[in-house]
């Protein structure tokens, strides 16, 4: 009995403690895509094309990186959600569709903080 005990409770340690770093890892990779999302929102906004084709580049490049580690643990039609998103925000922006791109890069940031919180340790999610 003592045996099973301790292999139970080395088994939900080893649980929680993966739990608390990919909820770290998802976290900070949101947070980072978010803030580019933002910068090119703000860079739409302020007709600064340059800057802005410069972050559409920066994003697509942190999105494949953050995308092929955040796959492994994440289910792929929350991924795709932000895939869409980034296709259609530079469609749009190719295309002078000012207000579509807005409301796309919006719907980015919401896509990744519903990622962030379906994937948060807490009793919501648990039960």
């Amino acid at each position: 009995m003592y045996k099973e005990l301790i292999i139970c409770t080395v088994i939900i340690i080893i649980i929680v403690t993966l739990d608390i770093f990919l909820q770290n890892s998802t976290k900070n990779s949101t947070t980072e895509i978010e803030e580019i999302l933002s910068e090119i929102k703000e860079s739409v906004e302020n007709k600064d094309t340059t800057k802005q084709n410069d972050k559409l580049n920066l994003l697509e490049q942190t999105w494949e990186d953050k995308h092929n580690k955040l796959a492994y643990y994440i289910e792929h039609d929350e991924l795709e959600k932000v895939d869409s998103s980034i296709v259609k925000v530079r469609h749009f922006l190719e295309n002078g569709d000012i207000p579509s791109a807005i409301a796309e890069l919006e719907t980015g940031k919401f896509v990744l903080k519903h990622i962030e919180d379906k994937y948060k340790f807490n009793f919501q999610n648990i039960f």
